[in-house]
């Protein structure tokens, strides 16, 4: 059997995995065990789960992040989400296709009363922000259980393949998000106050203080801390737009969990809407993993993420499409095709620029909502409690790291404990980390013709100092010694070519000039994260500027630095008037797409639909904001929108959209009532009843 599983992958290695036998609709399937269910059924092809009871819409999957109900499949006769269930040997799984039968009446069952425990401070959430206030509080003896709902720590970091901006000493700038999650997963576990519970999800804060817990997945606990710190992260923002619920329409976290964590290759051609940082990575992710971007779309003048991730992709022959919005999604149970359109200052499609593009998959990366549910819920019971990380305010992890560090320091003076960190520093870079980046400029020019020399690529004030931390010369600075400065070369003496800050570049804007051995034709070093296979001697690759091919040479050496295993250190011989300009490579031709015939079917805004649980369209929700109805609760009880399985973590903000676009002021509208629990869990965890009891 073919398993759209990744086999080879120029960062991940490719673990030994246990293959195991499983049904689904009445179909034996191969597995790996352990591994999610809808990363198992995405592996065999699968991308519909079920249809919906209400309509019959195909179903799949969606935020990958249990965050909604999207992927529910039915596993030895009990309703489970795909992307929270792991795979095990000789599961019968069948479609989701209508309401999960409820146990007879006369059913009884035992209500049993909860563990009841008690901690210093408990931590919801194993991403950089938790890990990284841990750590802190660890080491200063504060008894601390850290919660996540994952099976592993790192949070989003473990889907991260790229390497970190920021500072080496901070941050671990240069490094790999999946090894700095690493990294601080073992720094927690070394310390006897940190307790870590991992498949354990946050259910509610409830207003007597106590916090209720599904405990690896088996056993519902309450825990009542004396503090609460909140590291819960984000979710993924959705757009409407028709199409907009078809099995192949989800965000770019839940790709990259399917490609990174699960090592599944859930496409073949993608589509990304979105040009900020999650957008613009997940297409180098997506390229890494041998999947085609057919393009990438954002509605902006220009994109919004780091100008070096832009260009990477650009080299790479990804289309951006700038000014540009989705009309459609297009297929009848799964996506087949994409159109777009160009926008005009009013923010209108401009006729007659509409394309259509054949792809299997569209990413949704325009942008993320904190988590924050349990921290106003928790203010609003008046629980001591904290909050970092995106959870807080959206930001890059590097940004989660200090501020979970500023939030312990925070607890730590609560509780009289004096720390050695600094506070108001730490809150000055983590304000740098947060700030949104600058327009390019222009890289800081050098002027050594002679010997070695690095060539800095960088057009953007971000904060970064990798190259600068590397070099055992310290021939590399940045303008003030600052972190969001560019870097330039200082001359003070000749450079030995080591490469090493070429293959630290988290942007891959370095390149090495060597004049030494031919002053007419320099060999060029350039950093290479896209094969698998080492490149050889004599292969022919196409060499880039910022905009064009230079043209085709052979490779003249390719070597890897033992500290950075994953990068290939790429070395060609070019004429000396593309040595400097020379910024990357390409070892294949790209195959730019070309317009399919135009989708012609446009269903009207108003049956777009808004409310993916329970099916509402944003025409029904229109007519009673125009009857004058502003209450969220209102419309919530009249079209059950918001009732759903994910409790309005999607369509929420999305009803928000419609009162805008109907000229309804934020103060007219009345918020819908958040009610614990905030996770759908099933009522027999709060029951004594049989262990083996599913239903």
């Amino acid at each position: 059997m073919n398993l759209n599983s990744i086999k080879s992958h120029p960062i991940l290695p490719i673990p030994e995995r246990t293959k195991v036998l499983f049904e689904f609709d009445g179909k034996e399937l191969v597995g790996f065990k352990d591994m999610m269910i809808s990363s198992a059924l995405f592996m065999n092809g699968i991308k519909i789960f079920g249809h919906h009871f209400k309509d019959g819409s195909p179903q799949g999957i969606f935020c990958a992040n249990g965050q909604c109900a999207q992927c529910t499949v039915i596993v030895d006769g009990a309703p489970k989400k795909a992307c929270m269930t792991p795979l095990k040997e000789e599961m019968n799984i069948e479609s989701c296709n209508d309401l999960p039968e409820l146990p007879a009446e006369d059913t009884i069952v035992k209500v049993g009363d909860a563990e009841i425990l008690e901690t210093e401070v408990l931590v919801i959430g194993a991403g950089p922000a938790g890990l990284s206030a841990s750590k802190l509080l660890g080491e200063n003896n504060v008894k601390v259980i850290l919660i996540d709902d994952k099976d592993r720590t790192g949070g989003k970091l473990v889907l991260q393949t790229h390497k970190f901006f920021g500072s080496q000493k901070d941050v671990y700038a240069g490094k790999r998000g999946i090894d700095i999650g690493q990294i601080l997963g073992d720094e927690v576990r070394k310390l006897s106050s940190v307790e870590i519970w991992l498949n354990s999800t946050a259910l509610a804060v409830f207003r007597d203080g106590f916090v209720g817990v599904l405990k690896e997945n088996s056993k519902y606990v309450l825990i009542k801390p004396k503090k609460l710190l909140v590291t819960t992260g984000a979710r993924e923002k959705m757009l409407i737009f028709p199409g907009d619920t078809l099995p192949g329409v989800y965000g770019a976290g839940a790709f990259q969990t399917l490609v990174n964590r699960d090592l599944v290759k859930p496409a073949e051609k993608i589509f990304i809407v979105g040009g900020g940082n999650v957008g613009l990575i997940a297409g180098y992710h997506a390229i890494q993993a041998n999947i085609e971007v057919v393009g990438l779309i954002e509605a902006l003048p220009k994109c919004g993420g780091y100008y070096v991730h832009e260009t990477k992709l650009r080299r790479l022959g990804v289309p951006i499409y700038t000014r540009h919005t989705i009309i459609s999604a297009n297929g009848k149970e799964d996506v087949k095709s994409i159109t777009i359109g160009k926008l005009d200052d009013d923010w209108n499609v401009i006729p007659e620029t509409e394309k259509t593009f054949a792809c299997d998959t569209i990413l949704i990366a325009v942008g993320l909502n904190p988590v924050d549910e349990f921290y106003l819920k928790a203010k609003e019971f008046g629980i001591k409690s904290w909050v970092a990380g995106d959870a807080q305010e959206i930001a890059e992890a590097s940004a989660a790291i200090f501020t979970g560090r500023i939030e312990a320091i925070k607890i730590l003076e609560d509780m009289d404990i004096k720390s050695d960190y600094n506070l108001s520093e730490l809150e000055e870079k983590a304000k740098m980390m947060k700030a949104h980046p600058p327009d390019p400029g222009e890289s800081i020019k050098n002027n050594k013709n002679e010997g070695a020399f690095p060539i800095f690529h960088c057009y953007q004030e971000i904060p970064c100092n990798p190259c600068a931390t590397v070099c055992a010369q310290d021939l590399i600075e940045t303008v003030d010694d600052s972190l969001t400065t560019l870097p330039f070369f200082n001359n003070n003496q000749d450079c030995i070519a080591c490469g090493r800050c070429v293959a630290v570049c988290p942007g891959l804007a370095v390149t090495l000039v060597d004049t030494r051995k031919d002053a007419e034709n320099p060999i060029v070093t350039f950093p290479y994260e896209i094969s698998s296979g080492k490149l050889e001697k004599g292969q022919e690759v196409t060499v880039l500027d910022d905009s064009a091919s230079l043209g085709n040479f052979p490779i003249h050496r390719v070597r890897i630095l033992k500290e950075f295993p994953q990068t290939q250190l790429v070395s060609i011989v070019i004429p000396k008037e593309f040595a400097r300009k020379a910024v990357g490579i390409r070892a294949f031709k790209p195959n730019p797409p070309e317009p399919m015939e135009l989708y012609h079917k446009k269903p009207l805004p108003d049956e777009i639909i808004v409310c993916r649980c329970e099916r509402v369209t944003a025409g029904e929700i229109r007519n009673l904001i125009k009857k004058g109805i502003t209450d969220v609760n209102q419309i919530k009880a009249i079209t059950r929108a918001g009732m759903g399985a994910c409790g309005a973590k999607t369509c929420g903000l999305l009803i928000d959209r419609l009162f805008r676009e109907e000229g309804i002021s934020q103060e007219k509208i009345t918020e819908g009532v958040k009610r614990p629990l905030f996770v759908e869990v099933p009522l027999k965890y709060f029951a004594s009843v049989d262990k083996g009891d599913e239903k």
